[in-house]
């Protein structure tokens, strides 16, 4: 998880990536918990109710035009963010353990492609399993 955090910092921060992370799943526990991220501090524990949670719950990867457009269902760890994807990482039963989550400072920054192009990247790095029929994103917040 640090190699592919960092791979994507160096590549997208300054054109794009406001904060890139993992969270995983506590056990036991209706939350998740921070685990390799880049390049500040973040919220942890969080809940399951934003939309790390909702990608978690779905098993689908999410992609936020425009996080003001979701009231209550964001965790604003950083004020000045704007747009988010979230991609889930799912084990060999089809489980999610964990989320990819991808910031911004600008509206608008994410869009299905890049959901799609993350969860094959983690695919291709064992980290999930295929999405299968859950690959299409759900879109939120514009």
């Amino acid at each position: 998880m640090k190699a592919i955090v960092d791979a994507l910092w160096d590549r997208f921060s300054g054109r794009g990536y406001s904060w890139v992370g993992f969270y995983t799943k506590a056990d036991g526990r209706d939350e998740m918990l921070l685990s390799e991220r880049r390049d500040k501090p973040a919220c942890s524990p969080i809940g399951l109710h934003g939309m790390c949670g909702l990608a978690w719950k779905a098993r689908r990867s999410v992609v936020v035009h425009d996080v003001r457009e979701l009231g209550d269902n964001y965790v604003a760890c950083d004020p000045r963010d704007m747009a988010e994807v979230v991609v889930p990482l799912l084990d060999a039963e089809g489980r999610c353990w964990g989320v990819l989550d991808v910031d911004s400072f600008e509206v608008g920054a994410f869009d299905r492609r890049d959901a799609l192009g993350l969860a094959a990247l983690l695919e291709r790095c064992g980290l999930t399993e295929p999405l299968g029929p859950n690959a299409w994103p759900i879109l939120a917040g514009g």
